[in-house]
């Protein structure tokens, strides 16, 4: 029997009592995956690259090389929520014990990776681990580890010292965690029909490409529970549900970016407006605009703090026009396109948020449908293309680290434009930017 996993109470953010605020309104029986599969490749889709590559060597019998996959791509283990921890040291791994045809009862332990994770679940969670850490924590009454149990691309390891030794050296050899970024990975199971979820999926593509995540599934693991949570916390301050809900909020309605980029964007658009689209606009006109607008509408006390405000923002049109130069110059844009507005890089990283709130556990599925719903509305009423998105985002993204260095906070994102453009596969190729009425 599987260990009791034990029943989420109380409050509180330390382990031992961290719950999920919202479980109830998840409740589901899909702690394990389940993969209905009648015993041939044709009744089976492998969900994504990986479970195809394991699927194939599981029919091969190379469990060398299965295991080699693994240690370059780690694998998933459950754990009840309240025994999560960003430490595996500190982990408790559910154990099972079967009686094997020779009469003998061996204690097992099951991982499985990425793209056979079932839905989250509100009281059991999957932490990512690779396969040295795992060589290291695996408690030692455990006889047989198991890989994707009960699915096409099962496969068992015996589990001993001289085991557990090759997986610390391949894991040596093999994993590094760059090489699970900057590529496009798309489900081949279980994404959302065509429409506004599929769509506002598409919509976050920019990051789940630098991160490595699959962008079309609504089912989201991320790098694991207590990698989600982390990641909330360090990077946006999140730490429990009310924090997630002002931030996607926020970002939805496009108040998390400065709003003075926009501004002087806008500024740009009405001095078009009134020469009727007549060729660029001057940067001295740019400028002044920018400046007799702020001196009319900003409610602020005469002094050097504002005459300095001022200056920067004369500044930003010369720094916007020399992004848009270099974009045209890398095709990010072409030879008479602007930049319009920025809405993109708060809508982009709104449609990650609702999948790292669902995956921390602060979202329910309802809310994170919602908010990847409103990013599509959102998206669509203010671009006319993927391509005029892109341009946008990379523009927010370079506003807000990149300092006109043209370092990796540029060249990385323009990479993923480029992929994502192009890839016959990837969403901006297979989603519409447009969609019926």
């Amino acid at each position: 029997m599987v260990r009791r996993l034990g029943t989420a109470t109380g409050g509180g953010r330390e382990r031992g009592t961290r719950v999920y605020a919202v479980g109830e309104q998840d409740e589901h029986d899909d702690i394990f995956p389940v993969v209905e599969y009648a015993g041939n490749e044709g009744c089976w889709q492998a969900p994504a690259d990986l479970e195809r590559r394991l699927y194939k060597l599981h029919e091969v019998d190379e469990s060398y090389t299965y295991l080699r996959t693994l240690a370059e791509n780690g694998v998933y283990h459950p754990v009840p929520i309240e025994q999560a921890t960003r430490n595996p040291a500190e982990r408790q791994l559910l154990t099972s014990e079967i009686t094997g045809s020779d009469g003998i009862a061996r204690t097992i332990t099951q991982v499985y990776t990425d793209g056979l994770l079932p839905r989250p679940h509100p009281y059991v969670v999957f932490e990512f681990i690779t396969l040295g850490t795992l060589a290291d924590i695996l408690p030692p009454e455990v006889d047989v580890l198991v890989v994707n149990a009960a699915t096409p691309c099962q496969e068992m390891f015996q589990v001993d010292d001289e085991e557990r030794e090759v997986w610390a050296d391949l894991h040596e050899e093999l994993f590094d965690p760059r090489a699970l970024t900057d590529r496009l990975v798309t489900r081949r199971t279980g994404a959302p029909q065509p429409g506004p979820l599929l769509h506002g999926l598409a919509c976050g593509a920019h990051l789940c490409y630098g991160n490595g995540d699959p962008w079309n599934t609504l089912d989201w693991h991320g790098a694991g529970y207590s990698a989600e949570v982390e990641r909330l916390e360090e990077s946006w301050g999140i730490s429990s549900r009310e924090d997630w809900l002002e931030t996607q909020q926020r970002l939805l309605e496009c108040e998390v970016s400065p709003w003075f980029w926009d501004f002087v964007l806008g500024a740009r658009l009405a001095l078009e407006k009134e020469h009727g689209g007549r060729g660029p606009v001057d940067a001295g006109r740019w400028r002044d605009c920018v400046e007799a607008t702020l001196r009319r509408v900003v409610t602020a006390p005469e002094g050097p703090q504002f005459d300095e405000f001022l200056v920067e923002m004369r500044g930003m049109v010369g720094k916007i026009l020399r992004y848009e130069a270099r974009f045209r110059a890398d095709e990010l844009l072409g030879p008479d396109e602007v930049v319009r507005t920025v809405a993109a890089w708060d809508l982009g990283r709104a449609s990650k948020m609702a999948r790292w709130g669902r995956g921390a556990r602060y979202a329910t599925r309802a809310e994170m449908y919602e908010a990847i719903e409103r990013v599509s509305a959102g998206v669509r009423s203010t671009y006319r293309s993927w391509a005029e998105f892109s341009a946008a985002y990379v523009m927010g993204r370079c506003l807000h680290f990149d300092e006109e260095r043209f370092g990796e906070w540029y060249t990385e994102v323009l990479e993923a434009h480029r992929v994502l453009l192009r890839a016959p596969a990837g969403p901006w190729r297979t989603v519409p930017f447009q969609l019926p009425d």
